[in-house]
């Protein structure tokens, strides 16, 4: 497993999210390259970035600030956020990013999906947010009845080899993850598998490698690493340590803890 750094970026700034609500932003890098540079220092293996206006617009604002921390850091950066086209997917890819991130346009567009993971193989992963047991689209700001669990089976029969799983109602609360939700996912399909909500401290890391879930491959983390919870080595180190979780390489994502 492990642990991707989040930076949110809206208005051209690193920012944080409460509970997905965009009325309840906490501010912490005037420029998100900031935050790129600081947990790479830390030892961060792969950067998770989201488009905050591009998610809640339908199209990516911030690519530049993503084109300037590709070309910064040395490692790989994966971009959600607004991603609902093919125009937008390789804008995406053209902007520096190692993979790019579909969430709204995989529910609305299966066939698209399909047709990004015949293409590009890995580089396509699809981010599954939820909001009271059903999937939530457009920045979280949009409710379906669609359950996580039927929207993963159906795209990993379509392709899509990776995935991020996001409980809306935890996220940026720091308050731990939730692990019940997260043990249905992880059986609904054998793609791997990337968490992100809720995680506040190097114990909520260790809850999550204890499950020993084979298709777990990483943790996003946002809002105790900004709030000096934990650093980015510690937590790694927590993930490294961890059995039974899936080890191979870096996983991507869509929402922050």
């Amino acid at each position: 497993m492990i642990l991707l750094p989040a930076i949110d970026i809206r208005d051209g700034r690193a920012v944080r999210l409460l509970r997905g609500d965009f009325d309840r932003e906490t501010v912490y890098d005037a420029d998100p390259i900031d935050a790129a540079r600081r947990w790479v220092d830390q030892g961060a293996r792969f950067l998770h970035l989201v488009d905050l206006d591009g998610a809640r617009e339908g199209a990516p604002r911030n690519l530049e600030h993503v084109r300037r921390i590709a070309a910064e850091v040395d490692v790989g950066v994966q971009l959600g956020g607004g991603l609902r086209d093919v125009e937008s997917f390789v804008a995406a890819l053209d902007a520096g990013v190692e993979r790019a991130i579909l969430g709204t346009g995989a529910l609305e567009r299966p066939a698209l999906v399909e047709e990004l993971a015949a293409e590009y193989g890995d580089r396509v992963v699809v981010s599954v947010d939820a909001r009271g047991g059903r999937v939530a689209i457009a920045g979280w700001e949009q409710h379906t009845e669609v359950e996580p669990t039927e929207l993963i089976a159906s795209l990993s029969a379509r392709g899509v080899g990776r995935f991020v799983y996001t409980p809306v109602e935890v996220d940026g609360t720091m308050r731990g993850p939730g692990l019940d939700d997260l043990r249905e996912v992880a059986a609904a399909t054998d793609a791997e598998l990337i968490y992100s909500g809720g995680v506040g401290s190097l114990d909520d890391l260790q809850a999550l490698g204890d499950l020993g879930l084979a298709n777990l491959g990483g943790a996003i983390v946002g809002r105790a690493l900004y709030e000096t919870r934990f650093t980015v080595a510690e937590g790694q180190a927590i993930l490294d340590g961890a059995g039974g979780t899936r080890s191979d390489g870096p996983g991507d994502g869509a929402g922050d803890g």
